[in-house]
């Protein structure tokens, strides 16, 4: 029985609300109030005895009060439930469940529970046996069929999994269980996402047995997931899917996480509506983005939105290759040396231990180099050219350099972008007519077209190559008369480039250039890896062991027991069980094994056409609400009511109003003595420590950071501070006290003279009491550094701006701020201890803005300008903490952007300088006037 939002377990009982009249009849006789007499007691007793006294009729509150509460009585026998659930169709024989939980169910892996755990419940009140199985379990799990309580604990026990399902062993298995069942309800509960031989499946399980179908799926296949990365020469590409057909434009954020899991580039990833792929680029530093660990989508809680990425993502192998080694004595004419420095930074070097061709080329292939590059090598060896051939076609890069061997060995279409006349060209010399040639203008269809051309390289000799129609698509780089210095190539999936000099300084001098070190940066950025190089050739033959698995919620955690080793092969390898996503190897080398390829797509699951009579339920928490313990205790609470009027009317609680009045002070003080006496206690145990960190704050000068309530930006915070008092310990005279963690709602904020303050838009957002102790620390002398830390988004002017930023002005504008302007080039922050024309931090671009200086002059082109103060406030993007921030062995813990070292540096003096403003003030613009008081006390 439903009324709207309210049903009834047992609606028979309501007809006990008939009687309702006759309680009421009855509950009208209540006992006469005693009459009190004072003297004598036996004439009392004589009235009692010789009276009879007829019932008065109760007050008309105390019959409502008991005709409610026979009511309620009432309602809680009848089982009254709110917001009732339909009872799902469990009937028949049994009840078949078949649960998708592979990794597309991870994400609501709650709502498929609960609906589950109703389907049970409702067998379980048919007395029907439970056949239950997952479709991403190992073959031989059991399925049943089971009681009701055996089938929750099998369901509960349940998790979803990181691989796809195996809807055609399982449903072959449930159908088998049901031939001895026929006439059961088949209820499947999937993840929504077709695959392969899904019809056959569903035509197994459901034609024979099978009695009706319960069909339970979301209303939309919203998941996305990552089915490509790419470290391309601009930058990280991204490419996401989505389930094809929707109508509306989506956007998600992508993160990329290094191997400590701090996240160190962004991107969005836009899809177009009814498009069902999108692309994005992280544009990164290539070194940055060498320690790119895992990509994962934000708000993607399942393991399709994670890739792990191993050594063919990160640092090119680039393989060396010389016929010609020179004397160890005279390093520098090696053809080699001056390759191996210009890529050592940025490259991980392979040598061959062979020096015979023959077997020093496949010795390098089975390395699985991104990029040859061979010095000055002739002519190749039949047995082993294929094999570099099919190399270079399948996406390597083959660099080699001229000399007097390869101009000697003639021509080979397979492995040169161009062909080249037989010999050398000499330009200069006594037998010359022609001088060395600089090297003029990179061609625009080069990779090197954003280079300068080097003013000091020149060449004094050269192979030539044969003019062709294509020598200028060729040409990457010039000589002043025309004639090529590097040409390349593409060649299939590969890259051919030849570099028209020798690798050591005898025909130029480019290799002693810092040119040459950015053209050879320029074309490993072009290379790509050609796998997972395993630095253990045992292991590459047998199988690598799991090493981090990618969890179904898209989390990385340790190997399960089910996790077996991996044994790499040729094309994608399947995701199972026994091989989950995630990586494998060992510290010393890994190969990401991801659950989605280039080549996946997002099917949605279609219902299969079943002449069963089919019932589709949404997957939902069960929201229903039993009210018969809420009304029992109502009538319990309304019976206790009835029992003190009750008592009150016969005058109980009148009889000693002295002794109750006395008792209920006495208890009342009982119970504030406790109060107070328990909150004097506890504020003589707080008392100590509180002055004794008072005193600490006081006795050193200390730099605060506020505690934001994210741990990842806090601890940032707070070694970061750390980093700079280590710097002005070593580099002032100042010796501060240890960074301390502020709470701006209750801690006392006048004991530091500056406080850094991190923007989180996800951090809670500061109450205006808060707010108010802030704005009156500023009014009373103190500095809040505010750091958005969003340098490569919008900055706090006007216009669209940063969620960080629009915090920050949230902030603000509950604040007395003072006018504020980018840090003047004769501002005392420039000067106070090192000079300083800007203030990075982790990054490099931001202004640091401070209070203007509306009445400030420097007329007379001093150093300081006159009328600085104190800023009250700074605001910068720049991350400062970022770039302090060290670890306990006083290692850098985040790098700059750029990478570059000088960059730390300068945060730190911007730090030293904002530190020595605060305690020092404006004493240097004082000193400007020195001289005229000399000269005025000399007068």
């Amino acid at each position: 029985m439903s009324w709207l939002p309210l049903s009834f377990g047992a609606p028979m009982v309501l007809w006990g609300l008939l009687a309702l009249p006759v309680i009421w009849w009855l509950l009208r006789l209540t006992p006469p109030k005693p009459q009190t007499e004072v003297f004598p007691p036996l004439k009392i007793l004589a009235r009692v005895l010789r009276r009879e006294e007829t019932p008065q009729q109760s007050p008309w509150w105390l019959t409502l009060l008991r005709l409610l509460m026979a009511a309620l009585v009432v309602m809680a026998l009848a089982e009254p439930v709110f917001n009732p659930r339909e009872r799902l169709p469990a009937e028949g024989s049994a009840l078949a469940l078949v649960i998708d939980n592979s990794w597309a169910s991870a994400a609501d892996w709650g709502k498929r529970v609960a609906t589950a755990e109703r389907l049970i419940a409702d067998a379980g009140s048919n007395g029907v046996p439970i056949v239950i199985a997952f479709t991403a379990e190992k073959p031989n799990a059991e399925i049943g069929p089971f009681d009701a309580s055996a089938a929750l604990d099998h369901l509960r026990a349940a998790n979803p999994r990181p691989v796809p399902t195996d809807r055609p062993a399982v449903y072959a298995r449930v159908a088998a269980a049901l031939e001895r069942l026929p006439g059961a309800s088949v209820a499947v509960l999937a993840d929504g996402l077709a695959a392969k031989g899904d019809n056959a499946a569903f035509k197994t399980l459901l034609e024979k047995n099978a009695k009706r179908l319960v069909w339970a799926t979301s209303d939309r296949l919203s998941l996305t997931g990552l089915i490509g990365t790419d470290n391309q020469v601009d930058g990280f590409a991204l490419t996401a899917i989505r389930a094809p057909g929707d109508p509306a434009p989506a956007q998600v954020s992508a993160g990329a996480f290094d191997d400590k899991g701090r996240r160190i580039a962004d991107a969005t990833l836009t899809f177009a509506p009814g498009e069902a792929t999108a692309t994005a680029t992280m544009a990164v530093p290539f070194e940055l983005r060498n320690d790119f660990a895992s990509i994962a989508l934000d708000g993607e809680h399942q393991a399709g939105a994670v890739r792990v990425l191993d050594e063919s993502s990160k640092r090119r192998r680039v393989g060396l290759l010389s016929q010609a080694e020179a004397d160890q004595a005279q390093p520098l004419l090696s053809p080699l040396y001056y390759i191996r420095r210009a890529l050592q930074p940025f490259a991980d070097l392979v040598e061959p231990s062979s020096a015979d061709l023959a077997d020093a080329i496949p010795q390098l292939l089975d390395q699985k180099p991104a990029m040859i590059i061979m010095a000055d090598v002739g002519t190749i060896p039949e047995q082993v050219k294929q094999r570099l051939v099919d190399w270079v076609d399948k996406g390597g890069t083959l660099v080699r350099f001229a000399g007097p061997r390869l101009a000697a060995a003639g021509n080979d279409d397979d492995l040169l972008p161009v062909r080249l006349r037989s010999g050398e060209r000499a330009l200069g010399g006594a037998l010359s007519w022609t001088t060395p040639q600089a090297v003029t203008e990179f061609p625009k269809n080069g990779p090197f077209a954003d280079l300068s051309p080097p003013s000091e390289v020149t060449v004094s000799r050269q192979v030539l190559a044969e003019p062709t129609p294509d020598i200028v698509e060729r040409t990457w780089a010039t000589l002043a008369d025309g004639t090529p210095l590097v040409t390349g190539m593409k060649k299939d999936k590969g890259t051919l480039v030849l570099f028209h000099v020798t690798p050591e300084a005898t025909w130029s001098n480019l290799p002693i250039s810092g040119t040459f070190v950015e053209m050879l940066r320029r074309v490993v950025q072009l290379s790509r890896n050609q796998g997972a190089a395993i630095a253990n050739a045992e292991a590459t033959a047998a199988s690598l062991a799991p090493y981090r698995m990618i969890g179904a919620d898209g989390m990385l955690t340790p190997p399960s027991p089910d996790a077996r080793p991996l044994v790499p092969g040729a094309g994608p390898l399947p995701v199972t069980l026994e091989n989950p996503p995630g990586l494998y190897g060992s510290e010393t080398g890994v190969f990401a094994h991801n659950l989605l390829d280039a080549s996946s797509t997002f099917a949605p699951l279609v219902r299969p056409q079943v002449s069963l009579p089919v019932s589709a339920i949404p997957y939902a928490f069960d929201e229903s609400e039993n009210l018969k313990g809420p009304l029992v205790a109502v009538a319990l609470l309304l019976m206790a009511l009835d029992t003190l009027a009750v008592f009150w009317m016969g005058g109980l609680l009148a009889r000693r109003p002295r002794r109750a009045a006395v008792a209920t002070t006495a208890a009342v003080l009982v119970v504030l003595g406790g109060l107070f006496g328990q909150a004097d206690f506890a504020r003589a145990d707080d008392s100590k420590p509180g002055d004794a960190q008072a005193i600490d704050d006081i006795s050193k000068t200390r730099i605060a950071y506020v505690i934001t309530g994210e741990p990842g930006v806090d601890s940032i915070s707070r070694a970061g501070l750390e980093g700079l008092t280590r710097f002005l310990i070593e580099k002032t005279a100042l010796e501060p006290g240890p960074p301390a963690g502020v709470d701006i709602a209750k801690d006392e904020l006048s004991f530091f003279p500056l406080i850094y303050w991190p923007i989180d838009p996800s951090a809670p957002m500061p109450s205006q009491a808060a707010i108010a102790r802030i704005d009156a620390y500023m009014q009373q002398g103190g500095t809040v550094l505010f750091d958005t830390r969003d340098q490569f988004s919008n900055g706090i002017g006007a216009g669209s701006a940063s969620p960080a930023t629009e915090r920050l002005r949230d902030i603000l504008a509950n604040l007395n701020v003072p006018p504020l302007e980018p840090v003047p080039s004769d501002h005392v922050l420039t000067k106070s201890f090192f000079i300083l024309p800007e203030f990075p931090g982790r990054f490099s671009g931001s202004p640091l803005w401070v209070e203007a200086s509306l009445d400030a002059s420097n007329t007379e082109n001093r150093p300081v300008r006159t009328g600085d103060g104190v800023s009250p406030i700074m605001i910068t993007a720049n991350d400062f903490a970022g770039a302090w921030a060290v670890d306990e062995n006083g290692d850098p813990m985040l790098p700059t952007v750029p990478p570059d070292p000088m960059q730390r540096v300068y945060a730190l003096r911007a730090g030293v300088n904002i530190m020595m403003y605060m305690l020092t003030g404006n004493y240097k613009s004082d000193q400007v006037h020195v001289p005229v008081l000399l000269e005025r006390l000399g007068q």
